[in-house]
């Protein structure tokens, strides 16, 4: 999400980051609806969930081909107080009548106009999907989908070309962000519907071209894993992360309706990883992108990253000034076939010991993340880790 920073501030970072996090989502005259409807929204599929301002929570629907838009009215801020919590997926299990082995959870973000995070888990035994909150005291509820104010927003689809898989949502202030992968030849999409979200505003979408760096060639096919919305120098952009994990930048100014844009490739976290989130957030007169990730299983057993498939990357935001070593040139975090890290670049990208094991990842507040970190003695732990 994008904050606008302080105006000394923002001089100091303008080089590097702009303004990379959307405007602060608590502040109640912002809102992202020109009008809703009433009712229970046709939602087919819960694929990606995010936050927009003012408690608007944004669901990528993948067998719907939609946004949809809830008002959760979810915007009395309380603090996060809930100590660690352990065999968090029994604690899930639980609240749904189950038992942790037919329960997967598959996304996690937090409301930042309350604090209260928000999850997607699989019903395996019923092949559904639900929404649970917890609150900033460990409690886990349900989300009700029904008489709910909401905007549903149709992805463009064209004679037998349609969405394959959503893959991630963003706010960017003045638009939606949708990264997805469609049956076209080029693939790889990012949709961008307009706010305040009206039913009668088409989203528009364009195919990206990526030089994958491990790869050593461009490709269209391989869509964002995730992304976030980003401002540099008064320009507009959206930044993406892909499986085996070049950190990717693409222009969105001045796009046209269903272009295909060349991204720039910045850093290689390292062959055979997925990205899996990622957020932009400020420590001290630093900016920085969290990026976590999952190592294929035999890449860990020959070149583990750490103790953990699951592990996270701080990616200095300085990264995006660079003009030469870009592309085929961009900087490898490792050397390439090893997870052996490169001296020089572990002062763009360093790996946080602190967080291996991390599953999913969310931004909590402006010094803590929220993360549900695999414990194999303990289960999935959910917990808050201050930003590194």
């Amino acid at each position: 999400m994008v904050r606008f920073l302080s105006a000394t501030l923002a001089v100091a970072l303008m080089a590097s980051l702009g303004a990379v996090m959307a405007a602060d989502d608590s502040k109640k005259s912002d809102s992202i609806f020109a009008k809703t409807e009433n009712g229970s929204p046709n939602i087919q599929s819960i694929d990606a969930i995010a936050f927009g301002p003012n408690g608007a929570l944004l669901i990528g629907d993948s067998k719907g081909a939609q946004l949809v838009a809830i008002d959760t009215k979810d915007t009395t801020a309380r603090p996060w107080k809930a100590e660690a919590i352990a065999n968090f997926n029994e604690k899930v299990a639980a609240r749904l009548g189950t038992k942790a082995k037919d329960v997967e959870i598959s996304s996690l973000t937090v409301n930042r106009a309350s604090g209260k995070a928000y999850l997607v888990v699989r019903k395996l035994d019923e092949k559904k999907s639900v929404l649970l909150t917890v609150d900033g005291d460990g409690k886990i509820g349900e989300v009700e989908l029904d008489k709910v104010d909401y905007v549903a927003v149709p992805l463009p689809k064209a004679d037998k070309v349609a969405v394959k898989r959503i893959t991630d949502v963003a706010y960017a202030k003045d638009r939606i962000l949708v990264g997805a992968a469609s049956t076209e030849e080029f693939s790889s999409k990012v949709y961008s519907i307009p706010t305040p979200l009206d039913p009668a505003k088409k989203a528009s979408g364009f195919s990206t071209e990526t030089y994958h760096v491990a790869h050593g060639r461009w490709e269209t096919k391989a869509p964002m894993q995730t992304l976030i919305p980003m401002e540099q120098n008064g320009k507009k952009y959206v930044v993406g992360a892909f499986q085996c994990t070049p950190i990717v930048r693409y222009p969105l100014d001045e796009v046209k309706k269903g272009a295909q844009v060349k991204g720039t490739s910045y850093i290689e976290l390292g062959h055979g990883n997925m990205p899996r989130s990622m957020f932009a957030y400020s420590k001290g007169d630093k900016s920085y992108l969290l990026v976590n990730n999952h190592r294929m299983e035999r890449m860990h057993k020959a070149t583990p990253v750490g103790p953990s498939p699951y592990w996270v990357a701080r990616v200095d935001m300085s990264v995006f000034d660079e003009t030469e070593k870009v592309n085929k040139n961009a900087t490898w975090r490792v050397e390439k076939g090893s997870a052996k890290p490169i001296a020089e670049s572990e002062k763009l990208a360093k790996v946080i010991e602190d967080y291996h094991g991390t599953m999913f990842m969310t931004k909590l507040n402006d010094k803590q993340a929220l993360v549900i970190k695999d414990d194999k003695k303990t289960g999935l732990t959910l917990v808050a880790l201050d930003l590194p």
